[in-house]
C-alpha cells in the first residue's frame, strides 16, 4: 500500500493549480514557482494547527486560491460541450465550487504529511505565445521522482492553470472521462452528477495513487 507520504505528494501536485495567487505580468514559470513556496510556507508554519481543524485547513487554501486558474474553463473541458452548452449558469458555478471543495477535501489531509522532501520546477520555457507548460519534479521519501506538468494559457494578459500532467496521468482527461461516466451512469441527470462530483474526485485520487505505487515497485 503506498505510504501516507507519498499520497501527500501527488496531493500537492493535483491541488497545486486550484492553490495560486495571482500577481500581475507575472510569467508562468514565476507563477509556479512562487506559489510552490508560498503553498509550503503556510503549510510549514501552520500544519500542527491544520492538523487540528481541517475545515481551518481548507479554508485557509481557499483563502489561497486566486484568478490563475481558469475555473470555468477548467469545468466546461471536464464537461465537454456536449453537457457545458446545456448547464445553466447556476449549475456550471456549483460545479467548479465543488469540484474545487471536493479536491480540498480528499487531498487536504495527505498534504499535511508532506514534510518537503524536495520539488524543483524547470527552467522556464518560451513564453511568447498564448499557450505554455511548467515542468516540476517532486522528489518522493524513498527516492522516487515523480514529474508533473502544468498547462497555462495566457486570457486577458494573465496566465491561468488550465491542466495539469502527474506521473503521465492527464488529470483534466481523467476528470473528462468520469464526468462522461457518471452522466451514463445516471441517467444524463446534470444536477446529480453534480452533486456527488466528490466521489468522482476520489476515484481519480486512488488513479493516480496506483500509478504512483506502480512507479515505487
Amino acid at each position: 500500500m503506498i505510504s501516507i507520504l507519498r499520497r501527500g505528494l501527488l496531493v500537492l501536485l493535483a491541488a497545486l493549480p486550484l492553490m495560486a495567487n495571482a500577481v500581475a505580468a507575472q510569467s508562468a514559470h514565476d507563477l509556479v514557482q512562487d506559489t510552490t513556496t508560498r503553498l509550503l510556507a503556510d503549510l510549514a508554519a501552520n500544519k500542527e494547527k491544520y492538523k487540528q481543524s481541517p475545515n481551518e485547513f481548507y479554508n485557509a487554501l481557499n483563502g489561497i486560491v486566486g484568478p490563475v486558474v481558469d475555473a470555468d474553463g477548467i469545468s466546461r473541458s471536464i464537461m465537454t460541450v456536449k453537457y457545458s452548452r446545456k448547464a445553466t449558469p447556476e449549475q456550471m458555478q456549483r460545479f467548479q465550487e465543488n469540484f474545487k471543495r471536493s479536491l480540498m477535501q480528499f487531498y487536504g489531509n495527505a498534504l499535511l504529511e508532506y514534510n518537503n522532501q524536495g520539488i524543483t520546477v524547470s527552467p522556464a520555457k518560451d513564453e511568447s505565445g498564448t499557450r505554455t507548460s511548467v515542468d516540476m519534479q517532486v522528489k518522493g521519501s524513498s527516492g522516487s521522482i515523480y514529474p508533473v506538468s502544468y498547462t497555462l494559457e495566457k486570457i486577458n494578459g494573465e496566465w491561468k492553470v488550465r491542466n495539469v500532467i502527474i506521473n503521465g496521468i492527464n488529470i483534466g482527461k481523467l476528470f473528462r472521462d468520469q464526468f462522461q461516466d457518471s452522466m451514463q451512469r445516471n441517467g444524463n441527470d446534470l444536477d446529480k452528477v453534480i452533486n456527488n462530483w466528490a466521489g468522482e474526485v476520489a476515484k481519480a485520487k486512488e488513479t493516480t495513487e496506483q500509478a504512483a505505487e506502480k512507479q515505487a515497485q
